[in-house]
Order: C-alpha cells, then sequence, then structure tokens
C-alpha cells in the first residue's frame, strides 16, 4: 500500500468556464498553479479532439506549472503528435466521441489490443508512462498489461452514481479490480464523477495510488474557493488512507 494517496486535480471545466464566454478567464493554468501551492500532487487535462475545453496552448502551459503532468487524449496520430511536443509525464489513453458530454466508459482495451499495443509503445519512447483509462474488470486489466501500459486508471463512474447496495456492490468490484492491477504488476489509480460523499471509501483502497478529480472539485470552487474545496478532498482522502489495513 502506497502511504501517501496522491490527488490529481482535473482542470478541464475550468476551461469549460472560460470557453462559455471566450476570453482567457478562469485560466485553467492558474487553477494548476494554485492546486501546486497547496500541495496537490499533479494536474490532469483532456485535449479533445474538438477542443471543447482544453486548448492546445493549455497544455504547454500546464506542463510549465511543475506538477507532473497526466495528458488524457485518444488513441490518435493528431494527438501522439502533441504529446511528443509537450512531453507531459503521463499519457491517460480514454475512449472519445463528440457526441458525449463526458467519458462514459472505460477503454475497450481488449478489443483493440493490436492498435493499441504500438501506440502504447510510441508514447514509451518518448519517455511517457502510458495509462488507460478502464472499467474495473479482469479481462480489460489483462488487456492492459498485455499491451505495455504502465498504468490503469479504474473508471469510478458506477459507483458515483450508484446508491445503497448497489453503491457498495461497485465499491467491491473497485478493489477486487485494484487487487488484480497490483498482482499484474499495473500501478493502480482511479476517477470519475468522485465527489466529497464518495471519495473517502474508494481511499481506502490501499491499492489505488493516486485519484484524478475535476468536475466535483470546480463546480465546489464557484461556492467556497478552489483552495477550501481542494483542502477538504485532500483531508477526506487522508482519512480514508488511515482506514487501510
Amino acid at each position: 500500500m502506497a502511504e501517501h494517496l496522491r490527488l490529481g486535480l482535473n482542470v478541464d471545466h475550468v476551461a469549460t468556464l472560460r470557453n462559455a464566454r471566450g476570453g482567457i478567464h478562469p485560466d485553467p493554468v492558474e487553477a494548476a498553479r494554485l492546486a501546486a501551492a497547496v500541495g496537490v500532487d499533479g494536474v490532469t487535462a483532456h485535449l479533445r479532439e474538438d477542443r471543447r475545453h482544453i486548448r492546445d496552448d493549455d497544455m504547454r502551459g500546464l506542463k510549465d506549472v511543475g506538477l507532473p503532468l497526466n495528458f488524457e487524449m485518444a488513441a490518435t496520430d493528431e494527438m501522439l503528435g502533441i504529446a511528443a511536443d509537450v512531453l507531459p509525464n503521463a499519457c491517460c489513453l480514454v475512449p472519445e466521441r463528440r457526441e458525449e458530454l463526458t467519458t462514459e466508459g472505460g477503454l475497450s482495451v481488449h478489443a483493440a489490443q493490436n492498435s493499441l499495443r504500438p501506440f502504447v509503445a510510441r508514447l514509451q519512447d518518448l519517455g511517457i508512462r502510458v495509462s488507460l483509462f478502464v472499467d474495473p474488470e479482469v479481462r480489460e486489466l489483462e488487456a492492459a498489461r498485455a499491451v505495455g501500459a504502465d498504468i490503469v486508471e479504474l473508471h469510478a463512474g458506477p459507483y458515483t452514481d450508484a446508491t445503497g447496495e448497489a453503491r457498495r456492490a461497485e465499491l467491491v468490484r473497485l478493489r477486487e479490480a485494484a487487487r488484480t492491477a497490483r498482482t499484474l504488476g499495473l500501478e493502480c489509480h482511479a476517477g470519475h464523477g468522485l465527489t466529497f460523499d464518495t471519495v473517502e471509501d474508494v481511499a481506502a483502497i490501499g491499492d489505488i495510488v493516486e485519484l484524478n478529480i475535476g468536475h466535483f472539485i470546480v463546480g465546489e470552487a464557484v461556492f467556497l474557493g478552489l483552495e477550501t474545496v481542494l483542502r477538504r478532498m485532500r483531508a477526506l482522502m487522508d482519512a480514508g488512507r488511515s482506514r487501510c489495513p
């Protein structure tokens, strides 16, 4: 178990607010700087094909903040070229459809092994660690290992969307998937939809070493301020981590 559970701030929706009106405010790069100042461990940004929130210049600015940069992207030649220019600490490969509001599910690694294997290798040849955003399923974890990924990020959306017994069942899925990832030699992260109400139980899963959280933090920051929300999320993560055996 990693003693310190890392928090990665996804700044996509700071850019969403900026783009709603145009101009330069609020600036996702400035949000990353503030996050660095309060001890956040990394920053995540998803550069989509349609540039609906993060833009190319944002990626370059985020790289200069000094936090490890996790570049979420589709597995396309265009994004590979940008990754080669930016050289982030890691690239997280995600499924992407222009019609979706947000990422709707994990990457189908098992079905795309032949195309993903050389793509993963090309990123790694640039010195970039490769993460795959996957549903918490053994078949997808085994496929992630087979294509040579360094990291898997477990899709926590079904857990955060569920209630009652269904949520408890999804938490078990996450716990078992994280254990399987560790057994396979994969670093394990989790993200998508985590909130103050849901983060603590996920933080208690000792095989998960990083949580990436964005939309909820940015939304709550409208009311409470970004620093306050980040500090509260960090405290809840630490409380959950203290429950690890």
